[in-house]
């Protein structure tokens, strides 16, 4: 299974993890929707922190003249590194944290644009709908699209969570500015690019000391973090340093495509990289590296949500119908199971496994079928399925021999782990032998692990 694992114990921001996937061997080319769709050019860069080298890619707005360029270098040199941005009422530290570039590193424009300045915080604030408007106007590869309109809603469901507020009245401000935006897709392009199966990350590191929002100091992790910490599946961890090293941008991204493991797994590394912060630290380098490689013997990560749907007056008929019919709107499995409902009433739990981009259309068959007025998704998550094969194998009866199809389980390096003989077939033969329909099925399954 092809990996990428990250190493979260210095943070992670949104140009981090796009200078780590970069530096990972992602073809920065597949940017160009991104710089098709708003004012911005990425500027890739290598630079030295402590002694190893890293990729930063800086997003330059097209808008911004020379003089604010040298600005903002100013400014890095004054702060050492990452600024939090005013974040309003909206929680949310800019996620564009300054890049001061080391004096020895060289490096290239994705476009040319090297008199375009910083675009940390350039363009319009936007609210969430507008956000998902421009992502959606981008033509982006339909996997991309979704995988960074999850991001953008996390991010408005913490804020939201913060606030008090609703998803669909959040409004965005450094997080919905052209250079985050820039950074969100960006990722999902890139991470599209190399093509993993898993994405992996160990512990993220927070830092710690406080960080100043237009509400006040609070402090590190800042509000918006912790909310989307809660909904990931990877642990945080304060320090190693008193500065905020987990940006809202960089913990919304790690939560969607990342999954929390304690310490990096077994790898058969094929390329790495660091992706370089805006800190000069000490005795730290300001980096986030990541890993690709094969991970032996493991199954294969499958995107999936879950809708389900509680029924108090459905007829058998509709229950026993439902799996062929929501089958052939694109459900992947349906289970439908007994529950009391209000009143000590009987009643049923319809359960329905899903592609993403098919879930509205299953819901709507869904309601269709059983007159439902409401149906839950439990949001965009993944299960681990098997490789499967169907392989054909003769059964001996006597001087006669019969055809039975076994599904196979495999893992991704083709090891078997499972057979099971094919019921329909093995009764066809159990009638013509008579054997018994469990003895057919021993045979072939057998056969099939001859």
């Amino acid at each position: 299974m092809r990996t990428l694992a990250f190493d979260g114990r210095i943070g992670a921001s949104g140009d981090m993890i796009l200078g780590a996937l970069g530096a990972a061997g992602a073809d920065p080319q597949v940017l160009e929707p991104v710089e098709a769709s708003l004012p911005v050019s990425y500027d890739v860069q290598t630079v030295t922190k402590n002694g190893i080298a890293a990729t930063t890619v800086d997003v330059r707005h097209e808008d911004a003249d020379a003089g604010d360029d040298e600005h903002a270098h100013d400014y890095e040199d004054d702060h050492n590194g990452h600024t939090h941005g005013d974040t309003d009422h909206d929680g949310h530290g800019h996620d564009g944290h300054s890049h001061g570039h080391d004096q020895d590193g060289h490096g290239h424009s994705h476009d040319g644009g090297h008199g375009h300045g910083h675009a940390e915080g350039a363009g319009p604030n936007r609210t969430y709908a507008e956000v998902v408007e421009l992502v959606e106007g981008m033509e982006l590869p339909s996997s991309v699209e979704r995988d960074a309109l999850a991001v953008f809603e996390l991010l408005g469901e913490a804020e939201a969570s913060v606030h008090g507020t609703d998803l669909e009245t959040t409004h965005f401000h450094e997080v919905g500015a052209d250079d985050a935006i820039a950074d969100v897709v960006g990722v999902a392009l890139l991470l599209d690019d190399l093509g993993v199966e898993r994405v992996v990350t160990t512990p993220v590191s927070a830092g710690g000391g406080e960080v100043t929002m237009s509400h006040g100091t609070y402090p590190v992790p800042a509000p918006a973090v912790v909310e989307l910490a809660e909904r990931a599946d990877w642990s945080l961890r304060g320090g190693p340093i008193d500065r905020e090293l987990l940006t809202p941008t960089g913990a919304a991204l790690l939560a969607h495509f990342a999954e929390g493991v304690d310490s990096l797994p077994a790898l058969d590394v094929t390329a790495s990289g660091y992706g370089a912060g805006g800190y000069d630290l000490e005795r730290h380098p300001n980096v986030l590296r990541a890993l690709v490689g094969g991970e032996r013997g493991g199954l294969s990560r499958d995107a999936i949500t879950v809708l389900e749907t509680n029924l108090d007056d459905a007829t058998p008929e509709v229950l026993g119908g439902l799996h062929e019919s929501l089958s052939e709107a694109g459900a992947r499995d349906v289970s439908i199971l007994p529950a009391t409902m209000k009143k000590s009433r009987p009643g049923h739990l319809v359960k329905v496994i899903v592609k993403p981009e098919d879930a509205e259309r299953v819901a709507r068959r869904l309601a269709a079928e059983t007159g439902t007025l409401g149906v839950r998704e439990h949001g965009a998550g993944h299960r681990w399925i098997a490789d499967r094969e169907v392989r054909p194998v003769q059964v001996e009866v006597g001087s006669e021999t019969y055809e039975v199809d076994v599904k196979l389980g495999l893992d991704d390096e083709g090891t078997v782990f499972d057979a099971s003989a094919e019921y329909d077939d093995a009764a066809a033969v159990a009638r013509e032998t008579d054997l018994s329909v469990r003895e057919v099925v021993r045979r072939a399954e057998a056969a099939a692990g001859e």
